[in-house]
């Protein structure tokens, strides 16, 4: 997957809020539910500039960090007797929606979604503050019907929604392999189907569907059921990495609360660099915590590998989020969009000087 050129044209298209484009890395619906993990405060705690901060995120693998975070305390030590109150989503609409509503400050949600706000917004809502993991996103096929990667053509792959991440993603790799997809119908020389990641082991399994090009667990579910990983998306990007989690702020929340911000932020590098030191222990935790939220327990045939093929880290990765808009704006789903301003990295550097590590780059998108 090439880099793309810097985006330059300051505009979006008036029918870009009607779209139904770009909304989640990893969608299974859309209501929020409130995460019952409480890290415990101590009483003469002291307390930032807020008494609360409400955070967003989804029940998923790719959103670990601030699913260890909760789960182990890191996050609430970091913000004394500023209580968390955590809520996830199933899809990036409805953490946008409670992001704009006030109903969450800070949210951990996929680029497609981020980006899509904030155009929509005129770059007022939103801005970008962190990274938080990077891959696990899997192209997995049936090895009866697909053994090459030139077999999919005039096969069957679904993708979770029209126009999130894993969509475009296909979309673009499509193209470079000079075959032509009508982007909306997902009909052509590879039929693309858009499908739930929940509902998508069903249509695996029935044969509705060749493959998927899929986040983690879905992936890694489908080749419990017998399906192969015929391309990591990692290998067809530069140095292996991705945005496929960040972490955003509302504007709003970041003027009139920066310790608050500071705090998460400084939460979520200690949890990540404890992932990191402690992989097994971490996601045992992360399982832990989507028990609670799901009532159920991964299996370790899936949990193992789709953990295995997630990186942690607080970079977010700038340069490939423009490149992710310009690949949608090239599959014809988006207009050239004005993302000068959708990152404000200047309190994760803060935060990352004072750990004694390099500061991250906004590849020229950043708060000027």
């Amino acid at each position: 997957m090439s880099a793309a050129r810097p985006l330059t044209v300051l505009r979006t298209v008036a029918t870009l809020a009607a779209l139904p484009l770009l909304l989640t890395a990893c969608g299974y619906g859309s209501d929020a539910e409130d995460d019952p993990t409480r890290a415990e405060v101590a009483a003469d705690a002291k307390k930032l500039s807020a008494s609360e901060v409400k955070i967003g995120y989804f029940p998923n693998l790719t959103h670990a960090t601030a699913l260890v975070g909760v789960q182990e305390g890191l996050l609430q030590k970091e913000l004394g007797g500023t209580t968390i109150k955590a809520s996830t989503f199933n899809a990036g609409p409805s953490e946008i929606e409670a992001l704009n509503a006030g109903s969450i400050d800070i949210g951990w949600i996929g680029p497609s979604p981020s980006v899509n706000s904030y155009t929509k917004s005129a770059g007022k809502n939103l801005r970008i503050i962190s990274g938080s993991a990077s891959g696990g996103v899997k192209l997995v096929v049936n090895p009866a019907t697909v053994k090459t990667l030139d077999d999919l053509k005039g096969k069957k792959i679904a993708t979770p929604q029209l126009g999130n991440t894993q969509d475009v993603a296909l979309l673009h790799w499509i193209a470079e392999q000079g075959w032509k997809v009508d982007a909306q119908s997902g009909k052509g020389d590879v039929s693309v189907v858009r499908t739930e990641n929940k509902i998508t082991p069903d249509a695996y399994r029935s044969g509705s569907v060749d493959g998927a090009w899929v986040p983690e667990p879905t992936a890694s579910k489908l080749v419990a059921d017998g399906a192969k990983v015929l391309l990591d998306e990692s290998e067809i990007w530069p140095d292996k990495k991705f945005v496929i989690t960040n972490i955003i702020v509302s504007q709003t929340f970041l003027k009139e609360h920066p310790d608050v911000v500071e705090a998460v932020l400084r939460g979520s590098v200690k949890t990540n660099a404890w992932i990191n030191a402690n992989p097994d222990e971490a996601k045992a935790s992360a399982n832990k915590a989507l028990e609670k939220l799901s009532g159920k327990a991964l299996p370790d045939e899936v949990l193992d590998p789709a953990w295995e093929s997630i990186t942690f880290l607080d970079d977010p990765l700038a340069s490939t989020l423009d490149a992710q808009a310009a690949h949608a704006v090239s599959a014809g789903l988006l207009e050239k969009p004005d993302l000068k301003g959708i990152y404000d990295l200047e309190p994760l550097n803060k935060v990352l000087e004072a750990e004694g590590r390099p500061a991250v780059d906004d590849a020229g998108l950043g708060v000027r």
